[in-house]
């Protein structure tokens, strides 16, 4: 995360007015560091004691606020009548944070659900320090056992389009479709039907690359484009104003731009790169809803 903007440690109790100047402007770690020094030099004090108190009770508010933030954005979905019992809640929060560590992740988000006959897929995707970056999307039938899914191919797109109706929940499960294929042999060309066989697999990845191709959005300001190139999260991002919250404009697809780059310089004049480096919601054009064949609920960021 870039250091100019992320802040200091004071700044994050509410600015540094009355710190001590030796703590003044500097991270969490610097802070820590000085007290616990303070402490076994015996230059101690009931401020200087409170002062690591807050520090404490901050690390521990920051380690988990994504599994805070996680539990809150169940509950708001659960609002449509579709939510996870506690005890996947508690299997998914505790596996998504090891999916976070072994796959060295920067962030882990939960995609959502697709409803299945047998069984149901629960989405997660890893984003790496760059958030533009491709993401790796995992699946799990349990919330406890994930499996990364391969990215997802113009082949694949063509395969499972003619793939319909509910799934299966079983990522082994073959759908069977008949199309019929140009053969030449001996310099005579005729038709032949062949049946193909499409894996389920393969279809839940093209299912999940339309949906965030489609509806995955992210607040303006939310991420902030380096000098350098990198896209990361903006830590002083507080969420949009009542007015801002009401304008297409103020929300991006969270993907590599795509009508951005056909803009001219006179369009982007008034664009900030550091922040409108995304394709904005104010000129898309509503398509005809077609069905994905997918039942989904609740697939939200956060």
């Amino acid at each position: 995360m870039g250091a100019s903007v992320r802040p200091s440690f004071s700044e994050g109790l509410g600015g540094e007015q009355g710190w001590p100047k030796a703590l003044r402007g500097r991270g969490p770690q610097a802070v820590s560091g000085i007290l616990t020094a303070l402490g076994r030099a015996g230059l101690w004090s009931p401020r200087r004691q409170l002062l690591l108190a807050t520090w404490q009770a901050l690390s521990r508010a920051l380690v988990t606020m994504d599994a805070e933030s996680l539990l809150l954005s169940l509950e708001l979905a659960s609002g449509s009548g579709q939510g996870l019992s506690p005890d996947r809640r508690a299997s998914l929060l505790t596996s998504l944070l090891l999916v976070k560590r072994d796959y060295r992740y920067d962030r882990v988000l939960f995609w959502g659900r697709i409803l299945g006959l047998v069984a149901d897929y629960y989405i997660a995707q890893g984003l790496s320090e760059d958030q533009l970056a491709p993401r790796k999307t995992l699946y799990s039938l349990n919330c406890m056992e994930w499996s990364l899914l391969p990215p997802a191919t113009e082949e694949m797109m063509a395969q499972t389009s003619v793939v319909k109706g509910r799934f299966m929940g079983d990522p082994s499960h073959e759908y069977e479709h008949t199309e019929l294929q140009k053969i030449n042999e001996g310099g005579k060309v005729f038709e032949e039907e062949v049946v193909v066989q499409i894996k389920e697999e393969t279809r839940l990845v093209s299912i999940i690359d339309q949906i965030d191709k489609a509806v995955a959005i992210i607040p303006r300001g939310a991420l902030f484009k380096t000098p350098f190139g990198p896209i990361h999260v903006n830590r002083t991002f507080e969420g949009l104003s009542l007015s801002e919250a009401k304008k297409l404009s103020s929300y991006f697809h969270f993907r590599e731009p795509v009508q951005l780059k056909n803009k001219t310089l006179l369009e982007k004049a008034d664009l900030d790169p550091s922040l409108d480096f995304m394709d904005s919601l104010e000129h898309d054009i509503p398509k005809e809803r077609k069905s994905l064949g997918a039942s989904s609920d609740f697939h939200y960021w956060s």
